[in-house]
């Protein structure tokens, strides 16, 4: 499991480590979590700002404030620097009196536990309440993510695989639930069982500002923590700025509570007054049709208008996809915004070339910085990438993959713009004999396991089931603290949700990552790219290409070796020698992992949720793997026994 450290952008602290403070000066139970966001500012005792926070939250918790009557309250204060913005939010299932209770609590604590920070979040088990000065209204933050384990008690091995299963299957559906919840509440409850018929019970729960995508997103995003956070917990809640997600073994909300949705407006009343009212009704019978007729025709022009020029603006050469990329109209850049941000494309900010074009750096007006990728105007397979990148990346959002900020299409110009990702790509680092040496095991297993959860997040967690088809090194980018975020879904394919593999006579991607079924007969799957995750982690552990594999004078393949050697009980020799053996027989259990992913028979490979679940629990045992694919035979006979160097079980 990834752990749990402040970075320099927030501190969040969990409630077991909380700071002992007298109870006298707290009279407030503690924040099962919250975090102080010290990078945003700070303001002094007896300013404005404090005193315009304190109105504002006296505000929020006031017996008049009924919210939007559902457990929402979203309000601000202040005018120009000391204006602040409020959002708090109850549980679906609590009620009326308790949900003010709970953020009376909320409103003293956050002040007392974040002394003048400007931004803070706080979390009870009832409701949450943050504030900044900045607007966070409709803005859909998925960081600082703050996990929670309300059942420490860990699942049996034998009930891990069918338990987190089932889990993800009901918050898969609460998180369509509650994000199609109508705007007044965003919030879902169920329950299904397990395997075994242990109960299982979820909640879902968006701020109720988002819309249906922002939230579907939000729960998606929080959603694909739980792996790292959760690992075999009995139960676990993952909870960020703008949504929470939870699962538990005991019913922890009372459906009987939940305040229900309202039902349409009661019709108007039939009363008459006299002549008067009567003539007054049956002018608005008259006017009113027509103002909504007229109002209607103007919409519907308008309506016409925006989409013939979407369409013009965003023609392709295909042209029967224009309408899907419209739809993200709102992600468009200016070419001349993206000319200036580049040095107009200079040979000084190109980070790297690839096969369908370079990648330039450039930063906007606002300071931000940015990653350009520039498609080849002479690539054959140029719009069917740009389609795609834009079309899935925009849908998707997760930490461990690529940010996809906006695109732009301009004559022959097709550029998609993305977040900047200051230490490149896995393949500058690991296969450079210089710079491989800064990787160290703690540093290359997180590459491991967050690559492992990006992909789960495309197979399983993500609204959509997407397929990547080319991952490798040079698409797995790492950023300032060394998180590995997966990118260039050009060649991605989207699956209908119970859809588990496809075909094409038309094979893209990158032979030596390519799975022997896809590469020889066009069948992809998610085991596809289990096949070239596991190229990607042997490859990982030696600091070596697969392509270019050396082993003293052996200049046999990476996957040949790794195999032979694991038969013959002398897999440490895959290891890279620049790395320290006092993570031996982690190294050895991530080889294991590896072979068993590039087995060639597709069934036998794992998938995604399995892998990182064994590279979370080590005291499952692995499965004996078998022969990989594209193996080159050597005198080693068939027969030969497999001599391990470690046990594949407990540590």
């Amino acid at each position: 499991m990834e752990p749990l450290m402040a970075s320099s952008r927030f501190v969040f602290f969990l409630s077991p480590i909380l700071l002992l403070i007298s109870s006298q000066s707290l009279a407030q139970p503690e924040f099962r979590s919250h975090g102080c966001f010290y990078e945003k500012g700070n303001y002094t005792t007896g300013s404005t700002y404090r005193t315009n926070l304190n109105t504002l939250l006296s505000s929020l918790s006031s017996p008049s404030n009924n919210g939007n009557g559902y457990g929402f309250y979203n309000s601000s204060f202040g005018e120009n620097t000391d204006q602040l913005h409020a959002i708090a939010l109850c549980r679906g299932d609590v009620r009326a009196d308790t949900c003010r209770g709970c953020l009376s609590n909320c409103t003293q604590k956050l002040t007392q536990v974040c002394p003048n920070q400007k931004e803070a979040i706080g979390f009870y088990n009832e409701c949450m309440l943050r504030y900044a000065n900045r607007s966070i209204y409709r803005a859909m933050e998925t960081t600082p993510v703050f996990p929670l384990w309300w059942n420490i008690q860990n699942l049996s091995s034998s009930d891990v695989d069918g338990f987190f299963h089932e889990m993800r299957k009901l918050l898969k559906d609460l998180n369509g639930q509650a994000a199609a919840n109508g705007s007044l509440r965003k919030f879902a409850i169920g329950n299904t069982t397990a395997p075994n018929f242990q109960p299982i019970y979820g909640l879902a729960q968006c701020t109720p500002d988002l819309a249906e995508q922002a939230c579907s997103e939000c729960l998606d995003a929080a959603m694909g923590n739980i792996p790292a956070y959760c690992e075999r917990k009995q139960g676990c809640r993952v909870q960020n700025p703008s949504c929470t997600v939870r699962y538990e073994v005991n019913r922890f909300y009372d459906p009987t509570t939940v305040v229900p949705l309202p039902s349409s407006p009661p019709p108007p009343s039939t009363s008459t007054g006299g002549s008067k009212s009567r003539r007054s009704r049956t002018v608005i019978i008259i006017v009113v049709p027509i103002v909504v007729s007229v109002v209607l025709i103007v919409i519907f022009f308008c309506i016409c208008l925006r989409v013939r020029r979407t369409k013009k603006n965003l023609k392709l050469r295909s042209g029967n996809d224009t309408d899907e990329i419209g739809s993200t109209e709102p992600l468009q850049f200016d070419l001349a915004t993206i000319r200036v941000s580049t040095g107009d494309f200079s040979e000084a900010n190109k980070l790297g070339q690839g096969g369908f074009g370079s990648v330039y750096r450039g930063r906007l007006f606002n300071g931000e910085d940015i990653a350009v990728k520039r498609l080849s105007t002479n690539s054959g397979q140029g719009d069917l990438e740009f389609k795609n990148e834009v079309l899935l990346v925009a849908k998707l959002q997760h930490r461990n993959l690529v940010r996809l900020l906006g695109f732009c299409l301009k004559g022959n110009e097709r550029l998609l713009v993305y977040e900047y990702v200051p230490n490149a790509s896995l393949d500058h680092i690991i296969f450079d004999p210089t710079k491989r040496a800064q990787l160290d095991w703690e540093r290359r297993y997180k590459i491991i396991a967050g690559t492992a959860r990006g992909l789960l997040y495309l197979h399983e967690d993500s609204r959509l089931r997407i397929i990547h088809r080319d991952l490798k090194a040079i698409n797995i980018l790492i950023d300032a603290e060394m998180n590995p975020k997966i990118s260039d879904f050009g060649m991605a394919r989207l699956f209908v949700p119970d859809q588990t593999q496809d075909s094409t006579s038309r094979i893209v991607g990158t032979y030596g990552y390519m799975a022997p079924e896809y590469a020889f007969h066009g069948h992809f799957s998610v085991k596809s790219d289990v096949y070239s995750f596991g190229v990607l982690v042997l490859e990982i552990v030696s600091g070596q290409k697969k392509s270019c594999f050396q082993h003293g004078d052996n200049g046999e393949d990476l996957l040949s070796f790794a195999w032979r050697s694991w038969r013959e009980g002398t897999a440490s020799n895959l290891i890279d020698p620049t790395l320290k053996t006092d993570s031996r027989n982690e190294i050895m259990r991530c080889i294991h992992i590896g072979l068993l992913c590039v087995q060639e028979n597709v069934a036998d490979r794992p998938t995604m949720a399995s892998v990182i679940l064994m590279t979370n629990s080590y005291s499952l045992t692995l499965p004996v793997p078998s022969q990989p694919a594209f193996y080159l035979h050597s005198s080693i006979g068939s027969d030969m026994p497999l001599r391990s160097e470690y046990n594949s079980g407990a540590t």
